[in-house]
């Protein structure tokens, strides 16, 4: 029988650092349940764009030209090849994100004119 994925739950079993864990796929593409409380490092996906959905907390999407701040309730998808970096703007931020199943993540530098925090 199917089941609900209580999300609460998952996230409440994550207290400190970063987690990342798929929940479901749909299709073509995985939805996962992100949990953070410090920033993840810049990089870019050149196969999937990414959507972010705050379930808890705010989160900040850095880009090469600026930030784009999310609170409870918010999305927004970040094109295929978009240079970004999440960061949470508060004790911690659960997001859950969606992108192609098996999407390459590419690290990468900060922007060379990057002045926002580090």
């Amino acid at each position: 029988m199917i089941q609900p994925i209580e999300i609460a739950a998952v996230a409440g079993g994550t207290l400190q650092g970063y987690s990342n864990q798929v929940l479901t796929s749909v299709n073509d593409h995985d939805v996962h349940i992100s949990v953070m409380d410090a920033p993840y490092f810049w990089h870019l996906h050149p196969n999937s764009d990414e959507t972010f959905f705050v379930v808890e907390g705010a989160l900040a999407l850095d880009f090469d030209d600026g930030s784009v701040e999310l609170h409870a309730g918010q999305l927004l998808t970040v094109p295929a090849g978009t240079r970004h970096r999440t960061r949470p703007l508060g004790a911690r931020s659960v997001n859950l994100t969606v992108e192609k199943a098996n999407a390459a993540t590419v690290q990468c530098d900060a922007p060379p004119h990057w002045t926002g925090p580090s």
